[in-house]
């Protein structure tokens, strides 16, 4: 994840991704996931290249034509996160060179909240937990740097 975003500030412990079945056939099970986040913060339009570096990461570890791995980037600001992804659907906002982004959580009244659309795995409370962790150092950094958020 390095080689993608730089150096991380976050790295979460692997936890069970067991949200849905969509990956199975593809990536078998168990399956785990985990959270990082970068040191450096991104410009939004960056979203569409880092993308499309770790779809290339994803192929770099196909076995026999199927994922072993599935990274979901994305950007977060004070008021929302949003996720790039490969997939349309009628919520998602075409970016260019098939990435979509995806409005995953809106920041209100104090906490993370999902969405109808949100991914099952970004309802739970780790994730929303976690997501809020990272938006704290987030608003730090902005803090630090004498910035506002954009």
């Amino acid at each position: 994840m390095e080689d993608i975003l730089g150096s991380l500030d976050y790295a979460g412990e692997e936890f069970l991704f067991d949200h849905t079945a969509y990956y199975r056939a593809e990536m078998g099970w168990p399956l785990f996931k985990r959270f990082f986040s970068a040191e450096d913060l991104i410009d939004p339009t960056e979203l569409v290249k880092i993308k499309i570096k770790t779809m290339a990461a994803e192929a770099e570890f196909m076995v026999e034509g199927k994922r072993k791995v599935n990274i979901d980037p994305g950007y977060m600001s004070a008021e929302r996160l949003v996720l790039a992804t490969g997939k349309n659907y009628v919520h998602r906002i075409y970016l260019g060179q098939g990435v979509w982004a995806d409005l995953t959580l809106l920041f209100e009244k104090g906490c993370f909240r999902p969405l109808p659309w949100t991914y099952p795995d970004y309802t739970a409370d780790l994730t929303l937990r976690t997501m809020s962790d990272i938006r704290k150092k987030y608003l730090n950094q902005l803090r630090q740097r004498g910035q506002e958020d954009t």
